[in-house]
This record gives C-alpha cells, structure tokens and sequence, in this order.
C-alpha cells in the first residue's frame, strides 16, 4: 500500500519540477532588466508598448467571435448527432480529430491556395475578409476541444426528454436549442470557450502566415529582438494560459452536479 501510493506522488514531484523549474527561472530571467537589482521593467515596459496593447486587444477580440462561431456550429452538430444520428457519431469524432493531425501550417498553407486573390473566393483580397478567414481557422483549430467539451456536457443530461417535453409545450428547434439545451450546457461551453481563447491568444502559425497583427506574431517579433521583454511576455501567456484553466474549473464547480 505504501509503495503504490508512493510512486504517485514522486510522479506528481517530477512533473512539478520538469514544468515549474522552466518557468522560474524564465521569471527570475524577466526581472533583471535593471543591473544588479529586481524589478518589473521588463513587464512595464512590454505593458506600456502600443504593439502589445494593439496585438493583444485583436487577439482577444479574434479569440470572442471564434468562440462565437464555435459555439453556433459545435452546439446544434453534437444535439443533432446524440439525438437523432447517434450512428453518425464516430464519422463526427474522426473529422473532429483531424486537426489534431493535420499541422496548422498545412491547413493555413491549404486555406491560401484556396482563397488567395486570384481565387474563385478571394479572401486574402481585404484585411476585413482575412480576418474571417483566420477565424475559420481557429475554429478549426479549436474544433477537437470544443466539441468534446460539448458533447461531454450533452451526455450528463436527458436530451431526448427534455426535448420531448420542450416539444409538447410548443416550442420551436431553435427555442428548444437556445432556452432549454444550452442553458443545461453552459459548462462544457464554458470550458471549451476558455480553451479556445487559451489557444487563439498564443497560436503563431496562421495569424503570421495569414500576416494578421496577433499576439503570437507579435511575441515572436518581440523575441527576435530584445532580451528580457520574451521572457516577461512568456509569463504573460502562461499566465492567461493559466488563468483560462482556472476558470474552467471555476466553472466546473458550480455545476449542479458538483457538490459543494
């Protein structure tokens, strides 16, 4: 008994110090900017910059309408598929997975081929139309968290009575969807939102290929040139990263399911 609950616990220590140890001394790095003293320079002046400000408010304000989009296609898929198609559900996992498989840069290299400007859809044409092209790539991107997260909450719950007793009541697919379902779902459409706002504000690949002004780009162009400003802004990300998980379960604790 005490050896099996021994080797937990000296995995649990050396997870703690492979991700821990990095990312301290990655902090300890950030605040030497001032010779001989710590301070948060590094984080004042990465905060006072007009290209972070800039960069982060187009991430985030990418990271909502993908979230948006997501969430109008992910939602109404997985009723569908558990209610009435439960036979199409491993054909619906497996192209969920797919960009797990497919590299980003293959997909992003596919969408310009496919709607560069001299396409049939030219959507690289405007910066407005390249801009909801790099939200269908994030959708993508984001698809296998979300769906899942989705469907999970969609198998904690009586769909079919309760659309059985939405349906006796009057009520119309979309009301049923938007006033009885989602409201039941709202925690795993929560944690796949957070997810995907984790992924849209760090994800490099498509916004600079796609020559989006993101915060990915942005952190890249920042650690080409400069010392400690990376390593501040490191901390940054995974303290949104963090904070992204800590809310899901924040979340996760209020369901009714959760007891308290």
């Amino acid at each position: 008994m005490k050896q099996s609950r021994l080797f937990p616990w000296i995995g649990f220590i050396f997870g703690a110090i492979y991700f821990l140890v990095p990312l301290i001394a990655t902090f300890e790095f950030s605040l030497r900017m001032q010779r001989g003293i710590y301070s948060f320079k590094a984080y004042q002046v990465v905060l006072a910059d007009p290209g972070f400000q800039a960069s982060f408010s187009y991430s985030a304000l990418i990271a909502l309408a993908t979230i948006i989009v997501g969430v109008a296609l992910v939602v109404p898929t997985a009723y569908l598929v558990q209610l009435k198609l439960p036979r199409l559900r491993p054909v619906v996992e497996f192209m969920t997975l797919l960009p797990l498989v497919v590299p980003a840069i293959v997909i992003v290299f596919g969408y310009l081929r496919m709607y560069n400007s001299s396409s049939w859809l030219p959507m690289t044409g405007s910066a407005r139309s390249t801009d909801l092209l790099l939200i269908f790539a994030y959708v993508t991107l984001s698809l296998p968290y979300m769906y899942r997260s989705v469907d999970t909450a969609l198998r904690t719950i009586d769909i079919r009575t309760l659309t059985e007793a939405a349906q006796s009541l009057g009520s119309s697919w979309p009301r049923i969807l938007i006033q009885v379902i989602l409201p039941n779902i709202r925690v795993g459409v929560l944690s796949g939102a957070f997810l995907t706002f984790a992924i849209v504000i760090g994800e490099f690949t498509m916004a600079s290929l796609l020559n989006r002004p993101a915060f990915g780009p942005y952190m890249q162009l920042i650690g080409a040139n400069r010392a400690y400003e990376p390593a501040a802004l490191a901390v940054i990300a995974f303290a949104i990263t963090w904070a992204c998980m800590g809310l899901i379960q924040l979340v996760a604790s209020f369901s009714p399911g959760q007891k308290r």
